[in-house]
This record gives C-alpha cells, structure tokens and sequence, in this order.
C-alpha cells in the first residue's frame, strides 16, 4: 500500500495567526481529495517554524479531524534539502513500504524536486494524490472553452476531474493543469485541450510585454481576429526569447514555453529558474505574475454581491465629519514619519532599534518590518492576524488588521504591498565591476514603492481609531492589509484572495495604494486611478465604480490635482499590481498611483525616475510627502465612505 505526505500551508491549508493562536483553513476539494485516498496511510512533512510542533499539529488536527492519526508518518522541520523527505522514506521502509511507493503532495516546485532525490514520487496538488501513484502524468494544458460554454460549465467538469486551473486568460482560453484522465475528462465534455507538456516540478507565471510590436507581414488585409492571433503569437515568442536568455546568461535552470497569454507568454520554470528577476528593458512595472493553482478559480463566487451592495454604489461624497478626520489624521508628517522608519531613515521602532536596509523578501529585515506594522496595529485596538506563505525557500507574512461590525454584510480593504527591491539599481563587485543585484545584502529603502503605500496604509487605521473613538461606527468591516513579495509576481497577494476566496470572505471593495509620492518637481501633480480588469464580468463595472468614487473625492481633498482614470483592458496597470488578485477572484478593486505610466501619446510619466533602484529614499528629490497625503487622503476617505462612515 503507499504512503502519502503532505505539504500544509498552501497545499491543504491556508494559515492564519492570530496572536498565539493558530487556524488552518482547508483549501477547496483538499477533503475530497484525502478522502479518495481511502485507507491509504497518510503523512505530514512541514515546517512548522517559531509556532512549534505542538501548536501547528494542534492546528492540524482541528482542521481535518481523523485525517492524520499515524503520528510515526508526520514529521516537521525545513525542507530546504532532500534530508526530510529521507526520514520520511525510512519511516515507510520501516513498514515494508519502498520509495518508489511514496508520494510526497506539495505546492513548491523545489520541495517536489527535492522529494524526487530522495526517490519519492510527487504530485503538485492533492488532486493528483492518485494520479502520481498510478503513473499518471500531470500535464500543462491550454483549455478552450467552445461559443455557448461559459466558465461556470467548465468549473461543472473541472470538479468532477482530476484538474485545476491556475489562471483565467479570458472567457474563451484557460491555463491548468491535468492528468490524463482529466484531460480525457474534458475533452468527452466537448473542450479543446492544447497540452504542453509536464508540471513535474515547475511553476507557472505570466510575463506581459507592453512594448510595441513590429509589424506582421502579409496580414494586413487579414480579418481582426487572425491578426490579433498572430500579434500575440509573435509577443509570447519574444517575450519568451527575452527570459530564456536571460535565465541561459545567469546559468540557471531553462524555463517551457506554454504559449501566449494576456499581452505576454505562459512559462514554465523549474526550481532554481528566478524568472522573477528577470526584467523586461523599458516594460512598464509588474509584467511578472506568479500563477497559483486553485480548484475554485472558475467559481467566482464574489461575483455575487452583498445585500444591498448595489445601493452602496451611489453618488455618496465623503461627508465633511470623515474628511476633518482624514484631514487631520493623514497628514505629510505622518506618512513621512512611518516612511521613515520602514526605509530606513529613522530607526524601526524605537530609539536605539535597529534601522532597515531592505524591505525586499529575500531580506532579513522584512520579518522586522512585519512584526513592527503588526504591533502598530495592535496598539490601535485592531484585530491583527498573520499569513504565512512560502516563495522560494523564505517564510513570508501577510498582515491584516480589521474593524470587525457585528452583522455586517461584507469587508472593505484598504492596502498596499509592503516589500520593496532595488533590481533596477547598478552595483559593483569589490573590484568595481558590475555585478546583479543581491537582495540579502543590497540597500532597497523602497520609500516611494511601496513605503509610501504602506504609510498611507497605517495612517488610514490611525484615521479609523480617530473616527472610532468620536462614537462614528463604520457599517461594513474595515480591513487593512499589507502584502508582501509583490515585488515576486503579486504573490502575498494572491495567497491572499486565494484564502480569502476559499475562507468564504465578502469583500465589497479593495482600495488599493501602490507609490503615492513619487512627482517630479514642477509637475502637475497627477492622481492615476487603475480600475482596468483582465477579468471579465460585474467585477469590471463595480472596480469602475470604486475608481469613481476615488476621482470624485480628489478634487475635495486637492482642488489643483488632475485625475486620470483608466480602466478597461487598456488600463497599463491592468494584472500588474496587488488589486488584480482580487479581479481574479470577481471581487471589485481599484490601485491608485502617482502619474507612474506613459501616456498614450508617449509622454513619460510624472512620478519617481527612482523605480527600483536604491535612490528611492524619503530625501529624494521626486519624493513629495504632501502630495502623498493629498492621494492618501483621497483614497482613504473614499474607502472609509463607503466602509459607511
């Protein structure tokens, strides 16, 4: 009989820490999953981290009662080595049970890699607990969906099959991945199935190109839809070249082509493949996104709003009670003072505490910057919990901190990413040569991108303790999270929503901030309000709406700022920033920025000419704290105004 281990977090769960206290949230079909398994023996193999063993299998054995009751298959510690995946094979030697019989079920590709040295077999989600130990490959596949068939239709067949998608391209294509009887699944039901070869131990992302293209010769007489089909063809192949050179150039393992995506490619990259480093020149920010796979992803349940969320989409104006409070809340000295300390100017929490030299994910001082806003948020009476996530060996936190109303119909985000990088910056070796950006030990203050954000963020919960404690009360939650490695393809994020999406959460609205202080001197200072979605359907109308809100309340906070709405799918902050986790999930969601993009006219951008490099400090020249309070009051009293206050 095998044996099956088991990844927790991300793979059967989602973590929350709240305090001491830890829940794990089952991801969707994970039980059915288990279940299939029968009288299988079924194992752990985690990292329980600072919690302990004790309290992670606490955790354990709250969220799957009797999943789990052979303690001598669980074991915990680091896999960042194939050193516990060895234990776990002698423990099911020590049953008569042969490595080739054990299967190890993990989200992280270089854990399955490890979990392949060892000799066990592995499978990228519980889905294909069964599929591994039956010699079942696990494929990338391209999913068309045929006119008359909607993604609810093809969300019918995915849950009954052994598939599960990881991104939605359109209302026509999806990317998943399949074993081949999922495939075989799906194609009875009537799809198209385009397969590119085996996930084995690789992870997708999404790498957009807005550059323009050359011309394709011989269409141009063409139909719309054959040029459009072959423009894109010719994007994913460029876009692909670019990466695979890079990656070739820093001898790192080469990645797989999945064919074209939204305004890019579809890859795949093996563990030990950093697509995320790899920078695209003149792209505009946030071209990498980090795809996850999630068996819900075609359910969209947020697409059915609240009770009464429609009539929350008004003409209301924030009232002169909530702008005196932002007014006198959000001011220059606060986000200033809170960037600061987060970029390393001033010491973190403290006199005499230590001072931060990089916000970026793989630095030591991320975990200090977390604790720090946590505690802040603790101090002003909110519910603070922790989300851990996993990228790339590092043990990240996502913080949220809410107002909770009793009865409420639904939640309200205020947010921004908290991470910061320097991959843009020029560095020298000790003989004063170039050398690549090292995140462990390089400067990254990340002021304006995203410490800015991150300050507006805690001066909106400083604002919302003001309001409380006036006797106002919101009518819907309110809650402030701050994401980490945004700057990894929007990954804090998307575990983020993805957890959020599986927990059952009702989020009306994310406000999201990403660089708010960047303007050159002499500028006009110029608001953008990103409402675009890739993602079709009501979230397209409601993020219109939030992003109306936003506009309509600038001119009452800053009568000389000029505010650029975009939206649609020629928004060039469409997918690219935090707010478009939420999209995917079909909840409403606006990011609001300094004049960061080109026009389409070709007329640069406004904001900071520091973009990722280690001038992006609070002293720097385009830094201009009073117009970050002027976007941050804009957009917190729009959030709070519709949080019913």
């Amino acid at each position: 009989m095998p044996v099956f281990h088991f990844d927790i977090g991300g793979n059967l769960a989602d973590p929350r820490l709240e305090g001491n206290s830890l829940t794990l949230h089952p991801l969707p079909r994970v039980m059915a999953a288990l279940d299939s398994l029968g009288d299988a023996p079924k194992g752990i193999l985690s990292n329980p981290g600072p919690l302990g063993e004790a309290t992670v299998a606490a955790a354990l054995h709250q969220a799957f009662p009797g999943r789990f009751p052979d303690d001598d298959l669980v074991h915990w510690g680091p896999k960042d080595s194939r050193t516990l995946f060895d234990r776990a094979v002698a423990s099911a030697q020590a049953r008569g049970v042969e490595p080739g019989a054990c299967v190890f079920v993990g989200e992280d590709p270089q854990e399955r890699a490890f979990a392949r040295e060892a000799g066990m077999r592995t499978a990228p989600h519980p889905v294909f607990a069964l599929a591994a130990i039956e010699n079942r490959p696990v494929l990338w596949a391209r999913i068309g969906l045929p006119e008359g068939r909607d993604l609810a239709d093809l969300g019918a067949v995915v849950n009954g099959a052994e598939v599960v998608p990881v991104h939605v391209a359109s209302a026509r294509l999806v990317l998943a991945m399949a074993s081949t009887s999922g495939v075989q699944a799906l194609q009875q039901a009537g799809y198209a199935v385009d397969l590119q070869g085996s996930v084995e131990d690789t992870v997708a992302f999404l790498v957009r190109d807005n550059r323009p293209l050359p011309p394709v010769e011989g269409l141009a007489d063409a139909p719309a839809a054959t040029r459009t089909d072959a423009e894109a063809a010719l994007r994913a192949t460029t876009v692909f070249a670019f990466v695979a050179g890079e990656l070739a150039a820093a001898e790192a393992p080469p990645a797989v082509p999945l064919g074209p995506a939204p305004g890019g490619v579809y890859l795949a990259a093996p563990a030990g493949a950093p697509v995320e480093e790899v920078h695209l020149p003149g792209a505009k920010p946030g071209h990498t996104e980090r795809l996850l796979p999630d068996p819900a992803l075609l359910a969209r349940p947020a697409e059915v709003p609240p009770a009464g969320l429609v009539e929350a989409f008004d003409d209301t104006v924030p009232s002169p009670q909530t702008i005196a409070a932002v007014r006198g809340a959000v001011t220059a000295e606060v986000l200033s003072g809170h960037v600061a300390r987060i970029s390393g100017i001033e010491p973190l929490a403290g006199e005499g505490s230590v001072k931060v030299r990089s916000r970026d994910a793989a630095a030591a001082d991320n975990a200090l910057v977390v604790e720090a806003l946590a505690r802040r948020f603790e101090e002003l009476g909110l519910t603070v919990r922790l989300h851990p996530f996993l990228w790339r060996g590092h043990r990240l936190l996502n913080v949220e901190a809410e107002y909770a109303v009793p009865g409420a119909d639904s939640t309200v985000l205020i947010s921004a990413h908290m991470d910061s990088t320097a991959a843009n910056g020029f560095f020298v070796d000790e003989d004063g040569d170039p050398r690549p950006y090292d995140p462990a030990v390089d400067p990254a203050p990340g002021a304006d991108d995203d410490g800015s954000g991150t300050a507006a963020v805690m001066a909106a919960a400083e604002c919302l303790r003001r309001i409380l404690d006036s006797n106002r009360e919101p009518t819907r939650n309110v809650r402030f999270v701050l994401f980490n490695a945004e700057e990894q393809g929007l990954v804090g994020s998307k575990y983020y929503a993805r957890a959020a999406a599986a927990a059952g959460d009702r989020i009306a609205g994310v406000f999201q901030m990403d660089m708010i202080a960047g303007r050159q001197p002499g500028s006009t200072p110029i608001v953008e309000i990103h409402a675009g979605s890739l993602v079709s359907g009501p979230v397209v109308s409601a993020s219109d709406a939030l992003g109306e809100r936003v506009a309509r309340t600038v001119p009452v906070i800053d009568s000389e700022a000029k505010v650029q709405q975009l939206t649609g799918l020629d928004d060039p902050a469409a997918g690219r920033s935090d707010h478009a986790s939420f999209h995917e999930r079909g909840w409403a969601a606006v990011a609001v920025s300094e004049d960061l993009f080109s026009t389409p006219d070709g007329d640069p951008g406004t904001g900071t000419r520091q973009y990722h490099t280690p001038g992006d400090t609070l002293v720097d020249q385009d830094h201009d704290t009073e117009f970050a309070a002027a976007v941050a009051r804009s957009v917190i009293a729009a959030a709070l105004t519709f949080a019913g206050l």
